[in-house]
């Protein structure tokens, strides 16, 4: 990183400390109640504490603390000890002297949202306690992009994934973008630790030689060129630059992982190299639709990996898929939205070897319906109450399951986005049926949503669907779902050991919940399904409607650790867990008391 970029950066945080600490003395006179610590004269208590690094525990000096209403604010002092004076009375906060929550942040470090210091609930709070606020360090990757000439490697983009838990399964989720500065440098900072995948988009050559005078643009530049028998016209070669995934893979699923943990700065370096470009032409045929093309969207996958760098263009002038592709075999994707809410998808391989494809023509199909049928064994009567669905011609009074049920599906893929289902709106009055609609050939999971009972089992045809995902294949051949719907589930009750009581320990502060909360993981083949618990500031808990099944109860402490980002799905990743917990069986009606110890690991 050169000099000028490195001056640049101390500007902009030296700025961003100046305007945040001179935004505050400019508001400070017009919000009644916003006290300096130095400066209140008929105080009635004060709240003092310190900011420290998460890593390493050292006090941050220089950290705006301060609280959401903007009515306090300060910077910690060298040793990153911060102080603030109540004053007797507030009215613009019904008379209360103290914050609702008090937060910090600094450039370079990360706030943490589970680590505010809520003092309005506390009502053992008297000021006599010393909060400690934490920030962890932002982890960076920087590095370099070479070409393999002497070109300026500047506006290359780059894309970073994260690996990243959503609901117990990990994905490959989009963590930024950025562009390689004119020496190919490059940096994404503000980064949480975990595991990256790094690529570069495609970036074509701007080269004159290989500029169309009729349009005056590259010709890699124009999805809707005519054929020309050639990549080139007749004018020389067409190049560019593929993406590369770093260290040198074939494709996003191959690239490899790069751990960075918190406060850490890696470099990593790529090198582009230039493959020459030929033009694809795949015609797109809608059965049935004067306009084939409405709504279409294309996605484009390496070696039938599913991952992001290829794309292709949509051309409606020409009913078809167009664009720039190098040697290779590839899988094209495209989906078609309609009018009426229906959509149709085509799948089709393609391979490039030295020349341009012009066809064959992708055949779109209907993606099906999948009924979805619901066995109520209901205990107890039926409360819920009344509810209406509104559409744009009608209004209907919802019925049966419709009333309190919704099913979802969600993509198993590893890296795959925006290809959920869900059941089919009522088409009018009486239509009480259960449908999903819109779901394309792929492997799904299915999640239930329930405000009564719980999900007894899920299958479909041989499958059960709490543990395997169900697969759609093409035009939506699938069985339809079944689904048992039951309310005798288990009580589960108890506390969690190791819990410091509000009126306790310094820098310990009550919420009115605490910030422990309780996992409950089905074991392997457990019918069970995996359930949150919240535990109270003094450790207690209940859950009741907890479906039967074999659980390992894990307690977690939100303060050292964020729970969501396990990977509770994957029992490979769940055997770090195996002697740790409680395991129970719970069978329907049964009510057990448990006492847990707290699993409280650092960051």
């Amino acid at each position: 990183m050169n000099c000028d970029h490195h001056c640049l950066l101390r500007r902009i945080s030296l700025w961003t400390i100046f305007c945040l600490f001179g935004c505050w003395l400019f508001v400070r006179p017009s919000l009644p109640g916003l006290c300096w610590a130095q400066s209140a004269s008929d105080d009635s208590g004060s709240i003092h504490g310190v900011v420290i690094n998460s890593v390493t525990h050292e006090p941050i000096d220089r950290a705006l603390v301060f609280s959401p209403d903007n009515r306090f604010a300060t910077l910690t002092n060298s040793e990153g000890r911060f102080e603030f004076a109540l004053a007797k009375t507030d009215p613009a906060n019904g008379g209360s002297n103290r914050p609702y929550t008090l937060m910090a942040r600094k450039p370079g470090f990360l706030s943490d949202p589970n680590q505010p210091a809520n003092l309005l609930n506390d009502p053992s709070f008297d000021g006599s306690k010393y909060l400690t606020l934490t920030l962890t360090p932002e982890a960076v990757l920087a590095g370099t992009v070479t070409l393999p000439t002497s070109e300026a490697p500047d506006s290359i983009t780059l894309e970073l994934f994260r690996r990243q838990v959503q609901d117990g399964r990990a994905r490959w989720v989009q963590a930024g973008a950025t562009r390689s500065m004119s020496d190919g440098q490059f940096r994404f900072a503000d980064l949480q630790a975990g595991s990256y995948k790094l690529l570069t988009s495609e970036l074509l050559d701007t080269d004159p030689t290989n500029t169309d005078p009729a349009n005056n643009d590259p010709l890699n530049y124009d999805p809707v060129l005519s054929a020309r028998g050639d990549a080139s016209g007749g004018r020389g070669s067409l190049f560019g630059y593929p993406p590369v995934y770093y260290q040198g893979a074939a494709d996003f699923e191959s690239a490899s992982v790069i751990q960075l943990a918190a406060g850490q700065t890696q470099t990593v370096n790529l090198s582009l190299v230039k493959q020459a470009y030929y033009r694809v032409k795949v015609p797109v045929i809608v059965p049935g639709s004067d306009q084939p093309e409405y709504g279409l969207q294309v996605t484009v996958y390496a070696h039938g990996h599913k991952g992001p760098g290829f794309s292709l263009g949509h051309n409606p002038a020409h009913h078809a898929i167009e664009g720039m592709l190098p040697n290779g075999t590839y899988t094209v994707e495209a989906t078609v939205f309609r009018p009426n809410g229906t959509s149709m998808t085509g799948l089709q391989t393609i391979t490039i070897k030295g020349g341009p494809i012009d066809g064959p023509a992708m055949v779109l199909a209907p993606n099906g319906l999948i009924a979805v049928n619901v066995k109520e064994e209901f205990t107890t009567a039926d409360q819920m109450p009344l509810a209406t669905f509104s559409g744009a011609s009608h209004s209907t009074v919802l019925k049966g399951p419709r009333r309190y049920l919704n099913v979802t599906l969600e993509t198993a893929d590893d890296f795959g986005t925006g290809r959920n289902a869900s059941l089919r709106n009522p088409t009018g009055p009486g239509d009480e049926a259960l449908v999903i609609e819109g779901a394309s050939a792929g492997s799904y999971w299915v999640k239930v949503y329930s405000s009564r009972g719980y999900t007894a089992s899920i299958r479909s045809g041989n499958l059960d669907l709490l543990h395997q995902p169900l697969v759609i294949g093409a035009g939506g051949a699938t069985s339809p779902i079944e689904i048992t719907m039951r309310d005798d589930g288990a009580e589960i009750s108890g506390t969690v050991e190791g819990i410091t009581s509000p009126a306790q320990g310094a820098g310990s502060v009550g919420t009115g919940q605490s910030r422990v909360h309780i996992y409950c993981i089905p074991l392997a083949d457990s019918s069970g399904y995996f359930s949150e618990i919240g535990v109270q500031p003094d450790g207690s808990f209940d859950y009741p409607g907890l479906p039967p099944g074999a659980y390992r109860l894990l307690a977690f402490d939100g303060a050292t650790m964020d729970p969501t980002q396990i990977e509770y799905r994957n029992p490979e990743a769940m055997q770090a867990y195996d002697a740790k917990g409680l395991v129970v069986h719970l069978t329907s009606g049964q009510k057990e008391r448990v006492t847990l110890p707290m699993i409280a690991t650092e960051r």
